[in-house]
């Protein structure tokens, strides 16, 4: 099948291309933020509601974690989803990951908890990670707090948001912690690899290029000894058994294409249930166009994801 993008993905791509904007590894880490913010802002009068919107504060290992908590206009208990934003481990939370959250809550029914997690390069591995998994863990535990059902606790996020929720799946096996029902891995990073076949058919033109994703790594990581640890790595885990079942979102204009499919492959090996859904016209961060312009392939990911959620027992 030729790969061909689809026809609003292509005008965006071609609208970034005419104004000149920068790849993230050419901008100090300053100015990538900046850039970040500006191309992810969204008018927030266009958002979904939600029943209710609270800012908290927890403490974590590494000091205190500002965490939001979305929640929809239905009865608990709730199934309860912690989510972690994307951005390179380098971004914080913009608007986009707030519209998500909003969707998610909603076509979820569920209680969504964002994490803040603290951002290199200020705070490199294993920090953000660390910061994740406290969130979750306090998530689990204070369920009366959040009108949740701790019995039906999701983890997810995009990118590297999708990493960190591979990991503290992986840390809840390892260390018998938080009893994780599903993970939602939307077009997650999951190796410090750069050799595969998407990596060189993607490199540049589609957003996330080649280039980036070895700036954010470079950002991540104090030395790359770090990128074996399965915890910054989760497809280098040597045994995957266990783990919770899994949705993952991949797309095919996407640098991490393959290392999705290879996670995606290695859970289906190990008896785990997985769905991988490859969409074939879109590029890497197309979840969260949800408001302008919207993408009818975002808003059924959002719907297919809280069906998921609805229907854990």
């Amino acid at each position: 099948m030729a790969r061909e993008l689809h026809p609003t993905v292509a005008s965006l791509l071609e609208e970034l291309e005419t104004a000149n904007t920068p790849d993230f590894a050419d901008l100090s880490v300053a100015g990538a933020r900046e850039l970040h913010d500006e191309l992810l802002a969204s008018d927030a009068s266009a958002r979904d509601s939600v029943h209710r919107l609270r800012d908290l504060e927890i403490t974590g290992p590494n000091g205190p974690i500002p965490i939001r908590v979305y929640e929809p206009d239905t009865d608990g208990p709730r199934p309860i989803f912690v989510y972690y934003h994307g951005g390179g481990w380098v971004f914080k939370t913009a608007g986009d990951h707030d519209q998500v959250c909003r969707a998610i809550a909603n076509a979820g029914e569920c209680t969504v908890v964002s994490v803040a997690y603290r951002v290199a390069p200020e705070h490199p591995f294993p920090t953000p990670f660390e910061d994740c998994y406290a969130a979750t863990e306090w998530a689990a535990t204070h369920s009366d707090i959040l009108d949740g059902d701790p019995s039906r606790l999701v983890v997810g996020g995009d990118s590297a948001g999708g990493n960190l929720a591979a990991a503290v799946s992986l840390r809840a096996r390892d260390v018998d912690g938080p009893d994780i029902a599903h993970q939602v891995l939307i077009y997650p990073v999951l190796d410090h690899d750069f050799t595969t076949t998407s990596y060189e058919e993607n490199a540049e033109g589609y957003l996330l290029t080649q280039a980036g994703m070895r700036w954010f790594w470079n950002h991540y990581l104090e030395t790359p000894l770090d990128g074996q640890n399965p915890y910054a790595s989760p497809l280098q885990a040597r045994d995957v058994t266990g783990l919770p079942p899994a949705t993952i979102i991949a797309a095919e204009f996407d640098p991490l294409r393959d290392e999705d499919r290879a996670y995606a492959a290695r859970l289906d090996e190990a008896d785990v249930p997985v769905d991988l859904r490859v969409h074939d016209d879109m590029i890497h961060g197309f979840v969260p166009l949800l408001i302008e312009p919207e993408l009818e392939s975002a808003r059924d990911e959002i719907r297919k994801i809280g069906t998921t959620v609805q229907s854990l027992e």
